[in-house]
């Protein structure tokens, strides 16, 4: 059953259209012009307009058109006595579903709504669908039923609503990316393009081509015009990640960009206008930068209308096992597996400070699925440095004495001590060890050279 709106300034036509609508169980209104179809929009929804082209007031053409302009996904089918090919045209071009002429054949006419309706059908459950997949895949995965989580839940739902620009902040390995992406799924946005770029991770000049686009020869290279991110991001958002890395001459760029809501391309004469929101990202404390005079006042005040402020899994150690449960799913799913957590497992994870927050508990527990054997994790397929953890121990390890310290030369030789003591565990094979540090083979040379030790790799694999 549909709720069909009959449009004609014929009597007879609006006659025949409900008898034949109403007894295929539809609910049937009529209008006679375009106007009087507005005005009974407003009292109450359709499902489908069939409606006639010619009519006094308001004809079938302009109704279309304020239509559309309100309700998009409405279907209308036309009539018409004086079809014409620039009238058919004009009528798909504003969104009619379909086009019939005069005197037309009922059935052929049933089929035409019947197809409609159906399309309405399918958009409507398309439309559901990604609701569906938008609420799977945003905030429900950022995990926690803590009262630090809630209010950042209660925040996402609220700044969705709303186009300012937003300043997520936070330790590395906090998420904050997914508050983007999920403020992002739950605006009016969604179902435009998300686009996320570090901007620790280029240099200013390809930072500029990346983000504003560039023309053909405006550089070496430059073989064709190449649009930027900005304008790639319309109508949707423009997640500027690691926004504290950004050179004092971008964030003048980036400042006009957001006042003016323009880009101009790399080599261009011509300025682009863009409408993509902007949420911005950093573990820095980009106030203290302001004060300091590293990152642009006004660009700070710009950027940060809203901010948000992730807090370190350590002060909201209460949602861990909910995060492990969540991760151990994952990587249960992904490796066809079904392994659980053992209850002294769990202790231990939750005993443990995570300086690198969310992201090392994840790393943590994908390392420990692939390496358990059995049914349950045990702490031995945790890293020695999580099952060793005493919070006791080291907060006295760490005590100042009286006299106080050199924090870097104390820091520089445990630096020192943990090289060392990494490739002697792996017998100075450069690579292990960098593994067991968690960092590049290529920083860890870096420390060799720094602390004059590089020799003693090649001394612990016999000289070779």
């Amino acid at each position: 059953m549909a709720n069909i709106l009959i449009v004609d300034d014929e009597q007879s036509y609006r006659q025949l259209l409900t008898l034949v609508f109403e007894g295929d169980s539809h609910t049937v209104r009529t209008a006679m012009n375009g106007r009087q179809a507005i005005d009974a929009l407003t009292e109450g929804p359709a499902d489908i307009i069939i409606s006639d082209v010619k009519m006094p007031d308001m004809d079938g053409i302009e109704m279309l058109r304020a239509v559309r302009s309100t309700q998009p996904d409405l279907g209308v089918v036309l009539m018409t006595a004086f079809a014409s090919v620039e009238t058919a045209r004009e009528a798909f071009k504003l969104g009619a579903d379909d086009f019939i002429q005069k005197p037309f054949d009922v059935e052929e006419l049933k089929l035409i709504v019947k197809k409609t309706l159906e399309k309405q059908e399918l958009i409507v459950e398309n439309r559901a669908f990604k609701r569906a997949q938008r609420d799977r895949g945003s905030v429900k995965n950022i995990v926690g039923s803590s009262s630090k989580m809630d209010a950042i839940f209660q925040m996402i739902e609220t700044v969705a609503e709303v186009q300012s620009t937003v300043l997520v902040t936070g330790e590395s390995g906090t998420g904050k990316e997914l508050v983007a992406r999920a403020i992002h799924d739950q605006s009016d946005r969604a179902e435009r393009p998300f686009i996320s770029i570090n901007c620790g991770a280029f240099t200013e000049t390809l930072l500029e081509s990346e983000l504003f686009g560039y023309v053909k020869g405006a550089f070496t290279g430059a073989n064709s015009n190449r649009k930027g991110l900005f304008e790639a991001a319309d109508k949707g958002t423009i997640f500027l990640d690691e926004i504290g890395e950004m050179s004092p001459a971008m964030q003048v760029k980036l400042l006009r960009v957001l006042q003016e809501r323009r880009v101009r391309p790399v080599g261009a004469h011509d300025e682009i206008p863009i409408d993509a929101r902007v949420i911005a990202a950093t573990n820095r404390d980009l106030r203290a930068m302001a004060d300091e005079g590293t990152f642009r006042e006004d660009l700070f005040y710009r950027i940060s209308v809203i901010p948000i402020d992730l807090p370190p899994l350590r002060e909201r150690a209460e949602d861990i096992p909910d995060l492990v449960a969540h991760f151990v799913a994952k990587f249960n799913a992904q490796s066809g597996r079904n392994v659980t957590v053992s209850p002294r497992t769990l202790q231990v994870l939750e005993n443990y400070a995570w300086h690198g927050n969310v992201r090392e508990l994840e790393h943590t527990i994908e390392r420990a699925v692939a390496l358990e054997r059995g049914e349950e994790i045990q702490p031995e397929r945790l890293p020695d440095h999580i099952t060793n953890y005493n919070p006791e121990r080291i907060k006295a390890e760490f005590d100042l004495p009286e006299n106080g310290i050199d924090l870097t030369a104390h820091l520089d030789n445990l630096e020192r001590t943990y090289v060392v003591e990494a490739l002697r565990k792996v017998s100075g094979n450069q690579t292990k060890a960098a593994e067991l540090l968690g960092m590049p083979v290529r920083s860890l040379r870096h420390l060799l050279d720094k602390h004059n030790i590089r020799s003693l790799s090649a001394q612990m694999r016999g000289g070779e």
